[in-house]
């Protein structure tokens, strides 16, 4: 996938994390992962997750004797490694096939509405929406599920809007070798509607529009479709 222009780590170190807040600051379109990252087993995760959430829980002054609560570290544990945030493992990565496009249509193909759910990496808590996903084929196609397969892998980890849009879109440019691709997600942040500022109406919107998709009689054609 295609790498965006780094930014300057000494320029990043110079702001405290009470400066950068909730600024969506980041060095690359790559989720930003250790080296080792993959060094421990899915089981081996589990088991430290499980280990430290039972910490967290005990400082907030949870009883974990309880018959709710007792199971919650592991459960939190499982869901981490095995859902919301499998998408961090390239071994989860969908297998995509490409298909002649024996039909020779060359319009654009959009895939809309598809129903995604990621997770803010500023404070951990869901991002929700529509994802909206066009392209115009250069002679290739793939199945129409393989697209929000590809829209939940990226979704399925912690993540940026701005990101997870150019995730999307470059990992389809790549795939079907083409610039002609167009992704637009619509979302709501609980960071914003059920903390900080708690503004339920408010929703995000971010786009990428590459190859034809930069002309606007295309955008609006894609705009017009996506509202019907």
């Amino acid at each position: 996938m295609t790498k965006n222009p780094k930014i300057d780590k000494a320029t990043l170190v110079a702001f405290s994390v009470d400066e950068i807040g909730d600024n969506h600051l980041f060095t690359t379109v790559e989720t930003p992962m250790k080296a080792d990252a993959f060094k421990m087993t899915d089981h081996e995760k589990k088991e430290k997750i499980a280990f430290h959430f039972t910490e967290i829980m005990e400082v907030l002054g949870l009883d974990l004797t309880d018959d709710s609560l007792k199971g919650t570290p592991q459960r939190v544990a499982k869901m981490y490694v095995d859902e919301i945030f499998c998408g961090l493992n390239p071994a989860n990565k969908p297998k995509v096939a490409l298909f002649d496009n024996k039909y020779q249509y060359n319009q654009m193909l959009v895939e809309k509405n598809i129903t995604f759910y990621s997770n803010c990496e500023h404070h951990f808590v869901p991002i929700y929406g529509k994802i909206h996903v066009a392209y115009v084929s250069k002679g290739k196609v793939i199945g129409l599920s393989k697209i929000n397969r590809i829209v939940q892998y990226f979704a399925q980890r912690p993540q940026v809007q701005e990101r997870l849009t150019m995730q999307i879109a470059l990992e389809l440019q790549e795939i079907l070798q083409t610039e002609d691709i167009a992704v637009i997600v619509d979302a709501k942040h609980l960071c914003v509607s059920s903390r900080g500022i708690k503004d339920d109406a408010s929703a995000t919107v971010t786009n990428y529009f590459g190859g034809v998709f930069q002309k606007s009689d295309k955008v609006n054609e894609l705009l017009q479709l996506i509202k019907n």
